[in-house]
């Protein structure tokens, strides 16, 4: 059974990487999961795919969206998410809620540069 979350080690920086097709968080209370994840592992950084987030996550009408980031941010969890072009369909506005704990990125590589930051 693959792991759906994994300890990434590069340049001397750690995060939490979810599994590219793998199913994580089915629910908004799912987020935990990833908390979880964090603390173990001793950092405070998630890189996430789409298939890792709820179905309704990209659409800010669901609430589950804010309901994940009311979670991570509470626990100072910063996420980066790896959206390649025309991969989701995102709702008008989500990208409005990109801050200092939640970006989107088109490339692994750039979301690990951020995280790196």
């Amino acid at each position: 059974k693959r792991m759906a979350l994994t300890l990434i080690e590069e340049n001397g920086t750690g995060v939490v990487e979810g599994t590219r097709g793998l199913s994580l968080m089915r629910r908004t209370q799912d987020a935990i999961l990833v908390i979880e994840a964090c603390f173990s592992a001793g950092v405070r950084d998630a890189l996430l795919y789409p298939e890792n987030l709820t179905g309704g996550f990209f659409d800010l009408s669901s609430g589950e969206a804010g309901e994940i980031l009311d979670k991570l941010r509470r626990y100072q969890v910063r996420v980066a998410i790896v959206c390649e072009p025309a991969s989701v369909a995102f709702s008008s506005r989500f990208m409005e809620i990109q801050s200092d704990d939640l970006r989107v990125f088109e490339t692994r590589d750039a979301a690990r540069e951020w995280l790196r930051t």
